[in-house]
């Protein structure tokens, strides 16, 4: 009796031990890492999140930090639902964003709007390039090579004024996705996310996508574009341009 009571204690010890490495591997899971109440409300806490760095920005303006903190304030304020954005579309097929119940009116309609929007853009286009060849040559004269110079400078310094609009172009795009995937509830109760995305991880799945909210793409990252434009891109235009 007294062996086979020794021996016991023995045998169990290789199962406590699994059951202990189970347990340190649930609490290191993904599925753990987030807490309850950011499970239970994402879409609230990504407003608070985009509000705080939104203050910040505020105060920068006034502190005048480095001018290359706007960049990570705006980056920061949009990281969430970004983040959470590119994890939803990367994983829902194309076959999903078909067309439903769409009427020809609306077809026509939408493409009218774009067509009348790429029109603009050209436009606009067209009037500037007109607008900054002319700068150029009344700065630099007849010297062709400070005109080439001059040219060049503005082209690196124009990029990231195209970047933005391409970036604004990109969020709208994906919020509009968003919108036909999950709707606007915080927690949507029918979506067309694929329900493999994060089967195995239901809270992650509920925090993901209720982080990737079309509104909160929207503020946030329309928000960072036009801070990047306003601030960054137009201010270094001008800046080679004097």
């Amino acid at each position: 009796m007294s062996e086979e009571g020794a021996a016991r204690p023995m045998s169990d010890t290789p199962a406590m031990a699994r059951g202990a490495q189970r347990s340190k591997q649930a609490v290191r899971s993904p599925e753990n890492w987030a807490p309850g109440w950011l499970v239970r409300n994402p879409l609230y806490w990504g407003w608070a999140w985009t509000g705080f760095w939104a203050l910040l920005i505020v105060v920068d303006e006034f502190v005048d930090l480095a001018g290359w903190t706007w960049y990570l304030l705006v980056g920061m304020a949009a990281l969430p639902t970004l983040m959470a954005t590119l994890a939803v579309l990367q994983a829902t097929p194309r076959r999903h964003l078909k067309a439903v119940g769409e009427s020809v009116l609306a077809h026509f309609f939408v493409r009218f709007v774009a067509l009348v929007a790429a029109f603009l853009v050209w436009g606009i286009s067209v009037v500037m390039s007109a607008s900054i060849s002319t700068t150029i040559q009344s700065l630099a004269g007849d010297n062709e090579r400070e005109v080439t110079g001059l040219g060049l400078n503005l082209l690196a310094a124009s990029i990231p004024l195209v970047v933005s609009v391409l970036w604004l172009a990109f969020i709208v795009r994906c919020a509009w996705f968003l919108r036909r995937l999950r709707g606007w509830r915080q927690v949507p109760v029918t979506s067309r996310v694929p329900k493999k995305f994060l089967r195995a991880q239901p809270r992650m799945r509920r925090l993901v996508i209720g982080l990737a909210h079309p509104g909160l793409l929207l503020v946030a990252g329309l928000g960072t574009s036009v801070l990047a434009l306003l601030l960054g891109a137009l201010e270094l235009t001008i800046n080679v341009l004097k």
